[in-house]
């Protein structure tokens, strides 16, 4: 959400944003509706100045002037009822739209319809060239026995899995290294709830837009709201200070959260079927700052937050690249996002496995997150976000890079601890 007031002095910088990122955002609507609003509250304003200064001298009338008083307080009391019933619809709307209002893309972010006007800024690493036939991470998964895709479609339907044996190991070691890393760097770990409040997702910016892409748990009774399944505990974890003010003293907050996430994957029937790479339900390591309201550290936390999620990626031993997403890549609520993408030689491509986004006060603003400054003033925070780890994405590279001619999957250094030992996953 952006400040009013703020789209009020720059109209120009949100309907540029709003074009950037291909959102159709009606500007000069929202502007008219601010300027009728506020017409309105100053007559409401005027007439409650008026019924109260009517209210206190009708004890000192009397007569014909009393009851002209009392004429007149009647109709100010009718004019404060119509003026604020004419409010609220106006109010609700203006709402509405401020719940819509794109946040402008940075300058230096490209622009762009979708991914496909992403800009790479680095690779690191080289893809691998093997001297055998390479294999997709489902048919070594399935050699080592690992995976179980038929009876989990039994189970739960399309796009679900069940891990077994070592690959609920490998998992385990991968999210307990993530853990250790960003523990080592001064974040707290969270578990948090994956079940939560409508308002935590709009808080986030989530809502609206994502709604279908989000699984609803219907409340069947009338004595609470529905809830939503979280796709990210971003939304769990940025939430958690919602409506609080914190103290400047305090901040940064450095946060990881450790959290199943769930995905419809609406509107992708078709697309990445075969194997793990897009599923309903995977489990993720997030990492949240949430600081104060400057622009200079925010750039600064963002560049450390992608800084972790590389080290993660160097440890594991994956190529990857960096991408700036593109103005229609990014999102409703983001400022910039880089996404980090791991080579994936079964899909001979490079994959997504991170989206690290500042949206400066957009989500805050949003949650009604504030802290207080050094001279006391109530301000509204900055946030961001970005993966740690997330699978079982993470294991498709993982398997798939590391191969073996036998099927077997060599096991990076760095991972080795956390397998008890193990340098290799044999197959049955």
């Amino acid at each position: 959400m952006l400040d009013l007031a703020w789209i009020r002095e720059n109209p120009d910088a949100v309907r540029r944003g709003a074009e950037r990122k291909r959102i159709d955002f009606d500007v000069d609507e929202l502007l008219r509706l601010d300027e009728e609003r506020r017409s309105l509250i100053r007559l409401q304003e005027q007439a409650k100045a008026e019924q109260n200064a009517l209210g206190k001298q009708v004890a000192t009338l009397q007569g014909d002037a009393k009851q002209a008083a009392l004429t007149r307080l009647k109709q100010m009391k009718a004019s404060v009822k119509e003026h604020t019933e004419a409010l609220a619809p106006i109010q609700s709307r203006i709402d509405e739209m401020l719940w819509a209002v794109p946040n402008p893309p940075a300058e230096e972010v490209p622009d762009g319809d979708d991914d496909g006007a992403n800009v790479e800024l680095r690779k690191v690493g080289e893809p691998k060239t093997y001297d055998f036939e390479v294999k997709d991470h489902v048919e070594l998964m399935t050699g080592l026995g690992i995976l179980d895709i038929e009876r989990a479609g039994k189970l739960a339907g399309s796009r679900s899995y069940v891990l077994k044996g070592d690959g609920v190991l490998l998992e385990q070691a991968v999210l307990r290294m993530a853990m250790d890393l960003i523990t080592e760097r001064g974040y707290t770990m969270l578990a948090v709830p994956v079940v939560v409040k409508e308002w935590a997702l709009r808080g986030t910016a989530y809502f609206p837009g994502a709604e279908e892409q989000t699984y609803k748990i219907a409340n069947p009774t009338a004595d609470d709201e529905d809830s939503w399944l979280v796709g990210t505990s971003e939304v769990s974890v940025t939430a958690l200070h919602g409506g609080e003010i914190l103290e400047v003293a305090d901040l940064p907050l450095r946060y990881a959260g450790l959290s199943p996430c769930f995905r419809r994957e609406a509107g992708t029937y078709g697309k990445d079927t075969r194997g793990v790479y897009r599923v309903h339900q995977f489990n993720k390591v997030e990492q949240v700052v949430v600081d104060v309201a400057d622009k200079a550290r925010s750039l600064e936390h963002h560049k450390a937050i992608l800084e972790n999620a590389e080290t993660m990626m160097q440890r594991l031993e994956l190529p990857y690249r960096v991408v700036v997403c593109s103005t229609g890549d990014m999102g409703r609520g983001a400022r910039c996002k880089y996404d980090i993408e791991a080579w994936m030689p079964g899909r001979e491509a490079y994959g997504e496995t991170h989206s690290a986004t500042r949206f400066h006060e957009y989500q805050a603003r949003r949650l009604n997150l504030r802290y207080r400054d050094e001279d006391g003033k109530v301000r509204v925070c900055h946030t961001l976000n970005n993966t740690v780890i997330a699978t079982p994405r993470t294991l498709v590279a993982l398997l798939e890079v590391h191969q073996q001619a036998d099927g077997s999957i060599r096991i990076p250094e760095a991972l080795q601890p956390y397998m008890n030992g193990r340098e290799v996953l044999r197959p049955e």
